[in-house]
């Protein structure tokens, strides 16, 4: 695992015009950044996750948990381990009763599953070389230029955030969505 580095996730983004959503990981020790598009199914459980929302009844998410629960399992991470013609390929890395298992997974589903078992998210070095995004340091220059001069009164208020992440905006573009005002997640 010495080729794999950690990601937290970022923000989960919404087109309004296409049922497009994108997740966004953040390498947990830089500014580095992979997009990954996912289902709206799979967008809305990690957001129920994330915002810790009680559901009456499970989503298959926290069933897939609780099946690793009754059979003395343990979820140890999540990997996002290969990008190959444009598709992410994951893996779910459990104990189970002191062997190690690798799960096929989509990548999303494996997200998904982490927040809900509170694991890490693992993504291999590869795979960040390839598809992560670095925001350009003449970019970052820029925002705390202009954030330097407009009055916030709130920097918690997300105005950092939206300008931190406008760096996708060109990478959905040529994706060929309109990025519009809102956040867009991808799979």
């Amino acid at each position: 695992m010495t080729d794999m580095v950690e990601v937290v996730i970022d923000s989960v983004r919404v087109s309004l015009m296409s049922p497009q959503r994108v997740v966004v990981l953040r390498q947990a020790d830089q500014e580095r950044y992979l997009p990954i598009w996912v289902g709206p199914y799979e967008a809305e459980s990690i957001t129920v996750a994330l915002q810790e929302v009680e559901i009456s009844r499970p989503l298959t998410h926290d069933l897939l948990k609780n099946l690793f629960s009754l059979f003395n399992g343990k979820i140890l991470r999540v990997e996002i381990i290969a990008l190959k013609e444009d598709i992410f390929y994951g893996n779910i890395v459990a104990d189970m009763e002191g062997k190690i298992i690798n799960i096929d997974s989509r990548p999303s589903d494996a997200v998904a599953l982490a927040v809900r078992a509170h694991v890490p998210v693992m993504v291999s070095l590869e795979v960040m070389d390839e598809a992560g995004i670095v925001p350009d340091k003449n970019i970052q220059e820029q925002v705390s230029t202009e954030l330097d001069e407009k009055i916030i009164p709130d920097p918690a208020a997300g105005a950092d955030d939206e300008k931190r992440l406008d760096v996708f905006e060109d990478f959905l573009k040529k994706l060929g969505g309109d990025t519009g005002d809102k956040e867009k997640p991808k799979s």
